[in-house]
């Protein structure tokens, strides 16, 4: 990573899955939000991870950054999502705007992509809406939620020289919360996400032009279409009263995607696992009015 850019670590740490970065606990006793308003702390995280979507070799990445969340009325910082501007929110639904983000790679150490360039930071920006579609009794101490999120992005790539506009994404979610799942203050997180891309996304990571031909690599054009599904689950805990612990794991599958003969999609099955830890130095007195 390029430690100089504190904008994009942060936005590698909203990249990880949902499940593995909402793992804060949520409400109270009585069921509302209990959260104070700001905190203050650093995060220190490893991942491994496909170099792409479909690759065959992973790779091992690690950030430590300052940690702030701001939890707005209107704009919030952290909790899940890098930055995030809320336009309406209801009981049933809310509507904001979100990013998410990948990390690069480095094609002369992947063997399929040898030759190729490389693949550069990826982030996506866009709005987001989210429909709540179940929640447990407020007098229950293990509070159980359901709801199903419909995201559509702009993808950008950079290598913070300059940005590429790659396309556009499709990704509606199904998430399911648990919290007091082992311990009062824990919380369980479950996600269900297919994705659905644009050609210049797909042509990113799946093309082969006629120049990057070799024998073992054929010429292949990328279509729009199903990208994948993805499972993922995520756990975090409070360690200490100040130390929280996040772990998580994604399978990826690929079976059906539209460029499933592209030669650079090599694994239809792919395994992403990340662990870390937010400390938390200090946090307002006020608590979040939302």
């Amino acid at each position: 990573m390029h430690s100089r850019n504190l904008i994009f670590i942060l936005l590698c740490i909203s990249y990880m899955p949902q499940s593995w970065s909402q793992v804060g606990p949520e409400f109270d006793d009585n069921g509302t939000q209990n959260k104070p308003l700001w905190e203050l702390g650093a995060i220190g995280a490893a991942f491994n991870t496909p170099e792409y979507p479909g690759a065959s070799q992973n790779q091992n990445n690690a950030i430590v950054a300052p940690y702030f969340v701001y939890r707005g009325e209107i704009f919030r910082v952290g909790d899940g999502s890098a930055a995030r501007a809320v336009a309406v929110e209801k009981d049933w639904i809310e509507v904001d705007l979100s990013l998410d983000a990948g990390f690069n790679a480095n094609s002369s150490e992947d063997s399929v992509r040898a030759g190729m360039p490389d693949l550069d930071y990826v982030f996506e920006i866009g709005p987001q809406v989210r429909l709540k579609l179940f929640e447990s009794d407020n007098s229950h101490s293990s509070k159980k939620a359901l709801s199903f999120k419909i995201q559509t992005r702009a993808a950008f790539s950079t290598d913070f020289g300059s940005i590429d506009h790659r396309g556009y994404v499709f990704h509606p979610e199904l998430t399911y919360q648990q919290s007091g799942w082992l311990q009062e203050e824990d919380r369980l997180t479950l996600n269900l996400s297919p994705v659905w891309a644009t050609e210049k996304l797909h042509d990113y990571f799946y093309q082969v032009d006629q120049a990057f031909v070799t024998e073992q690599r054929a010429s292949f054009d990328a279509r729009s279409g199903y990208l994948g599904f993805e499972l993922s689950v995520g756990y975090g805990f409070d360690a200490t009263s100040a130390i929280r612990v996040f772990m998580g794991a994604a399978v990826d599958l690929y079976r059906g995607s539209v460029n499933e003969d592209s030669p650079l999609l090599t694994d239809l099955d792919t395994v992403s696992v990340a662990a870390g830890l937010i400390w938390r130095f200090t946090e307002s007195q006020q608590k979040a009015n939302y």
